[in-house]
């Protein structure tokens, strides 16, 4: 007989996140086709994928952190700092990390989060489509899942 005794605890513990992360991708593995034949392959790995620009000076001019993970570029972060904007230098940094995630990692696909106040247009003249629309997280405020293919 299992025991229905639970001990429930909300202290931040690094190690049971990674093992409970762990056991989850055992569990999705075992369930998807689709990942148990990413197993062992490149684009299996969680990888991170970084694109930066400076100014004359040297200093950060903007940036795009992302990574790429079973065929796809996650963009996490995209900045410009303002005196950078409208120059394009954001479309430049976004197709600079297209092009890496496609010619070097095989990535068919990009994705993103955004939301209303934040770059929807911008994205949509990249070749972005909104695929999800969250209103009100946070209240107030509507988060765009968006996607691309990257052919």
């Amino acid at each position: 007989m299992v025991s229905r005794m639970f001990r429930m605890e909300t202290k931040v513990d690094p190690a049971r996140r990674d093992l409970l992360r762990a056991r989850l991708l055992e569990t999705n593995t075992a369930a998807s086709p689709v990942l148990r034949a990413l197993r062992g392959t490149p684009a299996e790995r969680d990888v991170p994928l970084h694109v930066w620009a400076s100014d004359g000076a040297d200093a950060l001019a903007g940036g795009l952190v992302g990574h790429t993970w079973a065929g796809w570029l996650h963009v996490t972060y995209l900045w410009v700092d303002a005196p950078h904007r409208d120059t394009g230098l954001g479309g430049r940094l976004l197709a600079a990390a297209e092009r890496l995630a496609r010619r070097e990692r095989g990535c068919a696909a990009a994705r993103l989060e955004t939301w209303d106040f934040q770059a929807p247009g911008f994205y949509r003249k990249q070749g972005y489509e909104v695929v999800c629309a969250i209103p009100d997280y946070p209240p107030g405020i509507t988060e765009y899942t968006m996607t691309k293919r990257l052919s």
